[in-house]
């Protein structure tokens, strides 16, 4: 899946979901009776779940001598205490103690919006615009008896929060939260797996409604239209719909250069949405027109790469042996060496979850052991730069008796499909 950090340049002009919208195509899309919303069964996570996340980050926090964790707005908010908010130079921010209850920090005039979403209990510290928050996050350390214990900084908090908190409370040791924070979200529940698995086959039967409907001369931003407006009549939420044409399939997150449809040539599309805030992530390559041999036997072998990867995806395996796994045929059909073009230049896979890019990362040198519950994209993609890129993408997640996918592998590339 792309970068979700460069969606201006990898979707190209207008190709965004929001505003890809807008456009005829997801217009027609959105009215076309043959789609039905398939979310009627998909129920959100529940305050009672949230719950149970707490209080085993809290069991974490004391196996791990940390005291208390911090987290801004973003989907660690989310995932333990409901909050859904943005960041902004107005800090919000939770504190998540190893005993008590949770705290809250957030603007004056922030907290009925904050109070919101926010579904476990506990004390909302707003604070005034001439005030400094930081001194109600040490505080707050203070009154849960964290202070004097190592301090978890959620791993994607900003730098100013530390360095603001080191100021209002020189004594404490700051450390990451990453073995409480990744200790739970890593490993998925069965209700996160249903949705994971719901917003997969909304993606898979929003591409066959798109598939038919690509045309010579269409561009990316029209193909994303009709994709992510069959998306949301199905009842997804399109998180992004990133379509490269010919040449540009080379590249994995896309070019600048104009793209059209044309006869002969890949087209690439890497789509995804969310139900309940949870992702899919699906890519399928194919070519507009009859496909030459090159273009086949590079499908073909991206396809086998995605076998390896799931035939090496075994419990208690360190997740990069399933990039080395893919890497070594890869280098034996003469790609790479390595992380080198022509070959696969990224990742044979990544985590997903309430992020479309999460920890850990299915490449070169990760040591930590696949568990049960843990969830991975497949999409060993090969790109040979100046002619074409194929890229198939579909995600698993690991059982005790081994992986399981949410969307099956296309057979061939004449039936990227089925």
């Amino acid at each position: 899946m792309p970068d979700l950090s460069r969606r201006g340049f990898a979707f190209g002009a207008a190709a965004l979901a929001g505003t890809a919208l807008l456009r005829p195509g997801a217009a027609l899309a959105l009215a076309d009776p043959e789609l039905r919303p398939m979310t009627g069964d998909a129920a959100p996570i529940t305050r009672e779940e949230r719950l149970a996340r707490v209080a085993k980050a809290q069991e974490l926090m004391r196996r791990n001598r940390i005291g208390a964790i911090v987290i801004e707005p973003g989907s660690s908010l989310d995932y333990f205490t409901g909050v859904q908010w943005h960041r902004s130079e107005r800090l919000t921010a939770a504190v998540l103690p190893a005993r008590g209850e949770a705290v809250i920090v957030t603007p004056f005039f922030e907290e009925p919006s904050v109070r919101e979403t926010l579904s476990i209990p506990a004390d909302v510290r707003p604070w005034q615009e001439d005030e400094d928050p930081l001194r109600l996050v040490a505080g707050a350390l203070r009154d849960r008896g964290a202070a004097s214990l190592p301090v978890g900084i959620e791993e994607t908090v900003r730098f100013f929060a530390v360095d603001g908190l080191r100021k209002a409370l020189p004594s404490a040791t700051i450390v990451n939260a990453a073995p409480v924070v990744r200790g739970c979200r890593m490993v998925k529940t069965a209700h996160e797996l249903a949705l994971m698995q719901k917003a997969t086959d909304i993606t898979i039967a929003a591409y066959r409604y798109t598939y038919p409907r690509i045309r010579e001369g269409m561009n990316p931003a029209e193909i994303g239209a009709i994709m992510n407006g069959a998306t949301k009549a199905l009842g997804g939420d399109p998180e992004f719909a990133l379509i490269l044409l010919g040449e540009a399939s080379a590249y994995p997150h896309g070019s600048h250069k104009p793209q059209r449809v044309r006869e002969g040539e890949i087209v690439l599309m890497d789509c995804g949405c969310t139900v309940h805030g949870y992702q899919s992530d699906v890519s399928r390559t194919f070519v507009y027109g009859r496909a030459n041999d090159h273009q086949r036997k590079v499908w073909d072998q991206v396809h086998q790469g995605q076998r390896i990867a799931f035939g090496a995806a075994r419990i208690g395996a360190p997740a990069g042996s399933v990039d080395d796994a893919v890497r070594r045929q890869y280098e034996a059909w003469g790609y790479g060496p390595g992380y080198r073009l022509p070959g696969t230049s990224h990742r044979t896979g990544h985590g997903i979850g309430l992020d479309g890019h999460e920890p850990v990362n299915l490449v070169h040198g990760e040591t930590t052991p696949l568990a049960a519950g843990m969830c991975f994209s497949d999409e060993p993609g090969i790109y040979i730069p100046g002619q074409f890129g194929v890229r198939l993408e579909d995600c698993f997640h690991m059982t005790p008796d081994g992986p399981r996918w949410f969307s099956s592998p296309p057979p061939s590339i004449e039936r990227p499909f089925d």
